[in-house]
């Protein structure tokens, strides 16, 4: 299987609103609930005001589009990196699941998938 790596550093965080959020940007993810409206974002997009903020993730997505007939394939990529005490932040897509992990850790998680056999691009 092969992962894609995303070229950006990346924030977690919570905003007030929608408003706060630059719809143009490039790479976003917005999930809203009825307990908080959470962005994943490119560092440099990080609204000014937020109400918390987590900054220094990397990630990589799943290449390709996933059947929703698979099983597991979330649950094996974060068991590999659970075992070897490297924590995510998961977001999930129609087409595929992206996997974000703390700046620190990311060689250390691809070095572990590629021995697992999965291919980095």
């Amino acid at each position: 299987m092969e992962l894609k790596i995303i070229d950006h550093n990346l924030t977690v965080c919570k905003v007030m609103d929608v408003s706060d959020i630059d719809m143009t940007a490039e790479f976003y993810f917005i999930g809203k609930t009825d307990e908080e409206l959470s962005l994943v974002c490119k560092t440099e997009d990080t609204p000014v005001d937020t109400i918390e903020r987590d900054d220094g993730w990397k990630g990589f997505r799943i290449q390709g589009t996933l059947d929703f007939s698979l099983i597991g394939v979330l649950a094996k990529l974060s068991g590999i990196l659970a075992d070897h005490k490297i924590s995510i932040f998961a977001v999930s897509t129609y087409n595929t699941d992206y996997i974000l992990v703390k700046e620190k850790n990311f060689d250390q998680a691809l070095k572990v998938l590629a021995s697992e056999g999965y291919t980095m691009i």
